[in-house]
């Protein structure tokens, strides 16, 4: 019988998930990450309080599999929150859900589980994956839910990731995995989602940053795109890209365009400047592993709730330039552009800058 470690995070998609995989015949072993803690301003219904702890012990209790709590504290600490903090500084709005799946989910916990002599690794991820049988390759696919998918997040997975890994969720939709778990009575099955950054409380970026950086965000100058003076901001790290709301008022409306970190400055434009149809990216990853040698046309998205629009891609040295057919609003450095292939995820990369 295969054995599988699966991240229960104490909410109703990776409880289900555990159940699937035991009725599919595996031997399932249940596993919660304390990435971060209370004591830690973590907030008390995150996905690792102790709450959540206890309620992803109580589902492995009733669905009669072993349970362990595995601290990647420390880890979390350094690719995750000091990566956030760091990039709001420079100006940059990141994802750490992104670099959690990187560095965590995908890397330290498949590394565990195959320490303890675990074939596979699972979690609650609405995605799917399949195999090739032209390539022979390994494939990541939207998930059939379209509302609930989470490929965006998964693009940094590789073919090694991706033959140890398991997602049972792909071909479900949120209704169904609660009417699952309401059925085998779990306490979970009514469980709101998780809708902020885990380790940010009620959404205050700002607050967190400094907080955690020890701080004083400076007010400085907001231009227009002429370099005018038109107002003053509150510190970079309360702004990002395409933001209009709490800028101020100017008679019109306007929306952030850059955050100059260099210079302490916030350059907003009019109505319509906060599109762009061309970007570049770095730290260009491919599932298949290949990199790109000539120009593909492409699905991208460039932020997890977008819808994926056409473009063409083409390497630029180690970057990518990223073309669209039509403008994208607020193309966001720091954030993930993710390449399609109609259901299937090509691959990523980090935006830099748009042209």
């Amino acid at each position: 019988m295969k054995k599988v470690l699966i991240g229960m995070s104490g909410g109703v998609d990776s409880s289900v998930a555990a159940y699937l995989l035991k009725e599919q015949g595996y031997e399932v072993i249940g596993a919660t990450m304390r990435l971060w803690t209370c004591s830690d301003a973590y907030p008390e219904s995150g996905c690792c309080s102790d709450a959540a702890v206890e309620d992803a012990r109580r589902v492995c209790d009733k669905l009669g599999i072993e349970f362990y709590v595995m601290n990647f504290k420390d880890l979390f600490r350094e690719k995750v929150v000091d990566y956030f903090v760091n990039e709001y500084i420079k100006g940059r709005t990141p994802n750490p859900c992104i670099a959690c799946n990187h560095y965590l989910k995908f890397s330290a916990f498949l590394n565990k589980a195959r320490a303890m002599g675990i074939d596979y690794i699972a979690t609650g991820h609405y995605a799917k994956i399949e195999k090739s049988n032209v390539t022979n390759k390994y494939t990541l696919k939207m998930s059939d839910a379209m509302g609930k998918d989470q490929s965006y997040v998964l693009y940094t997975l590789t073919q090694e990731q991706l033959s140890h890994t398991i997602m049972p969720l792909g071909a479900y939709n949120k209704n169904e995995v609660r009417k699952i778990a309401e059925k085998l009575g779990l306490n979970v099955a009514g469980k709101p989602d998780s809708q902020e950054i885990c380790f940010v409380e009620d959404g205050k970026y700002a607050d967190f940053i400094a907080d955690y950086a020890n701080i004083n965000p400076q007010e400085g100058n907001i231009l227009d795109t002429y370099g005018n003076v038109i107002g003053r901001h509150k510190g970079l790290i309360r702004y990002t890209v395409g933001q209009r709301k709490g800028i101020g008022a100017y008679g019109r409306p306007m929306f952030v365009l850059k955050i100059d970190a260099e210079n302490n400055a916030l350059i907003l434009g009019e109505k319509g400047m906060e599109f762009s149809k061309t970007l570049i990216a770095s730290d260009v990853h491919f599932i298949s592993g290949d990199m790109l040698k000539e120009p593909l046309r492409v699905q991208a998205k460039v932020r997890y709730q977008a819808r994926p629009a056409k473009a063409v891609i083409e390497m630029c040295g180690n970057d990518i330039r990223v073309e669209f057919d039509e403008p994208q609003r607020a193309v966001t450095p720091g954030q993930a552009v993710v390449f399609y292939n109609d259901d299937e995820v090509l691959g990523g990369a980090t935006v830099t800058h748009t042209l």
